[in-house]
């Protein structure tokens, strides 16, 4: 087989020369030592070439100067890059307003390691762990204060992110939260609760809304966060779907008084279950979603009556469960199949939080930023990857039920394109 000709760029070629000529290359290793020397001088004349284009003149000018700035000798620098680790001479000027782009000010890595110690933290790796896989990767120390300080390059993002606009119309929104551990005030680490809203938007599209951190469950509470929705562009949300938060009916009412708030059907029954021995938990479950699950509102309170009939002698308190939020259960024959299929459970939101409990299963948290910082990231990669753009299941059947019932068709026929 004739050499296939490959096309190489002559400089390449003459560095290799020089390379070769200039070291006792015997291995990969001697090529890698070698590289590592020529690293240092390319960023340095890059690095000069900012000077010159900030200060308006070459070094070696004896031109007028349009400033007073002039350069005001070097500082020493060691960087980071894929051939480890050399040091460089970084000019300065008098007034101290240069700012490098190549290699910014504070940072020391020069390859694409703060992507990797990003990607690393949003799969939960500890800061711990992260500065051992570059020690054994790279070939050198990354500190703990290092990676904490590249993690915190983000905060601007995530502040962004959640407070950036949000759309106009969410037909339906589930509300659900994960407990986390995180250091309190007095810094004792205990549980603390993120909530987590998810939206869908008239279109089916999946969009997390907000994370939120709060001590309290209450009516005020909610009221903030969800006057903070509307402020960021929010005029409506036809349906809520939410485990027992409270204050959180009233709450979202005082704000958007036309939401339909649905108790989710799904944490009733696990509620309801904490009362059933397990031997009986196939049978109490397949009762309920006789009643949950029938064909109308007749059939459903039916079911319900052989219910309470069947179990609530010997288990009063699972069907206690089912008689404080029978309201809920009847609510849903209010609407067509394919809607009710969609608000009656929270399960859309949890699969959120269960991808978001893979990266907190690792010690603790020391504050609210922390546990943003880390939750942004997988939100807005692994599961912006998973969703890609796909709507929810049925959305087509959905969103004619949702045109033709009188209570949401105006409210959204505003909002389709």
């Amino acid at each position: 087989m004739a050499k296939k000709d490959i096309k190489r760029n002559p400089a390449a070629e003459k560095i290799a020369d020089l390379i070769l000529s200039n070291y006792d290359v015997q291995n990969a290793k001697d090529v890698n030592e070698a590289l590592k020397d020529v690293f240092g001088p390319i960023f340095e004349k890059m690095l000069n070439a900012e000077m010159d284009a900030h200060l308006g003149y070459d070094k070696s000018s004896s031109e007028p100067k349009e400033t007073e700035n002039r350069r005001n000798g070097y500082g020493e620098k060691t960087i980071h890059g894929s051939f480890g680790e050399t040091s460089i001479s970084v000019p300065r000027d008098r007034d101290g307003s240069f700012k490098p782009v190549v290699v910014p000010k504070h940072q020391k890595d020069v390859s694409e390691i703060e992507g990797k110690v990003l990607a690393m933290y949003a799969r939960g790796m500890s800061q711990r762990d992260i500065s051992a896989t570059i020690q054994d990767i790279y070939g050198f120390e990354l500190s703990q204060d290092k990676i904490s300080t590249i993690t915190d390059a983000i905060l601007n993002d995530v502040k962004e992110w959640l407070n950036r606009p949000l759309k106009p119309l969410y037909s339906f929104v589930f509300v659900d939260c994960i407990y986390v551990k995180m250091k309190n005030e007095r810094g004792i680490v205990d549980n603390h609760a993120v909530y987590v809203l998810l939206g869908v938007d008239c279109e089916g599209f999946k969009e997390v809304l907000g994370l939120y951190i709060s001590p309290t469950e209450s009516k005020s509470t909610w009221m903030k966060i969800f006057d903070s929705i509307k402020a960021r562009g929010v005029e409506d949300i036809l349906f809520l779907s939410m485990d027992g938060v409270s204050g959180l009916e009233e709450g979202v009412h005082s704000i958007f008084p036309q939401t339909v708030v649905q108790r989710c059907i799904v944490h009733l029954i696990r509620n309801a279950t904490k009362y059933i021995p397990s031997k009986y938990l196939k049978e109490f479950c397949a009762d309920c979603k006789a009643m949950y699950g029938a064909i109308n509102l007749e059939s459903a309170e039916a079911a319900f009556e052989s219910l309470k009939d069947k179990w609530g002698s010997d288990y009063p308190g699972a069907v206690k469960v089912w008689e404080n939020n029978f309201n809920h259960v009847r609510q849903l024959y209010n609407y067509p199949a394919d809607i009710r299929k969609v608000m009656y459970t929270t399960n859309a939101i949890e699969s959120v939080n269960s991808s978001l409990r893979k990266v907190t299963k690792k010690g603790f948290f020391e504050n609210e930023n922390s546990v943003f910082k880390i939750f942004y990231l997988r939100i807005t990669g692994e599961l912006a990857k998973k969703w890609n753009n796909a709507k929810i299941q049925n959305w087509a059947k959905v969103l004619n039920q949702l045109s033709c019932l009188d209570e949401t068709s105006t409210r959204i026929a505003r909002y389709i394109r």
